[in-house]
């Protein structure tokens, strides 16, 4: 090898970034540093790969690849992120730890997704029995409140008559009461079909999830 050789690939290994070089090319850069030098590979903003022996620092945020001398992956290093990173990580890590865990309890827990489809028809039976009870009683309250209505309008302020009396206090007193009674009844009523509906979206997710999982068991086996 001449001089000129020689130079060409210590400046190599020496850090300039090298785009689009192949295996033979890092091979020649790493086997000509003293000592077996470290050779990274790492990626820039406009998704260009480059390789050298070190990492400029504008990017020492960015994970690296080590490669060895026949440039083959030997290592990997993780950028240092900031707080924002480390956080949407740690979130992205537990997600992926709680689902693993929900698909270990699909597969543990049901033999088939007729098991998941009986449990989600008796869960939502029972929702649907408690949302059937409610609409009863509120229209129970209804009917008590229309009557209450009628009595009202006999006194005042309902009616604007000079000889119209005063409502008493304990028709007023029902009246409110049955008033404030309904409103929470129908919040209650809202709250059950919302709990009908995701349970409904649950467990067909469960349910496609399962045949996921099970084709893939399949097809691995």
């Amino acid at each position: 090898m001449d001089l000129r050789c020689t130079v060409h690939a210590l400046s190599l290994v020496a850090g300039l970034t090298l785009i689009g070089i192949g295996a033979v090319g890092i091979t020649a850069a790493a086997d000509s540093s003293s000592g077996g030098t470290k050779v990274y590979r790492w990626t820039d903003d406009k998704g260009v790969v480059h390789y050298g022996d070190s990492v400029p620092a504008e990017y020492a945020q960015r994970d690296r690849v080590i490669l060895n001398s026949q440039g083959v992956e030997v290592g990997h290093v993780e950028g240092s992120k900031t707080g924002s990173q480390a956080l949407e990580a740690d979130r992205a890590a537990t997600m992926e730890q709680q689902r693993a865990q929900h698909d270990k309890f699909l597969l543990d827990t049901y033999l088939s997704t007729k098991d998941i489809e009986q449990l989600r028809d008796e869960r939502i039976g029972l929702v649907e029995a408690q949302i059937k009870a409610a609409s009863a009683y509120i229209d129970t309250l209804n009917a008590r409140l229309g009557a209450l209505q009628q009595r009202a309008i006999k006194f005042k302020p309902y009616n604007s008559e000079s000889t119209a009396r005063r409502m008493p206090d304990d028709l007023a007193e029902e009246l409110v009461h049955t008033l404030n009674e309904s409103r929470t009844q129908r919040q209650a009523l809202d709250a059950k079909h919302q709990e009908e509906s995701e349970l409904q979206k649950q467990f067909n997710g469960d349910i496609q999830r399962y045949r996921e999982l099970t084709s893939r068991h399949a097809a691995s086996n």
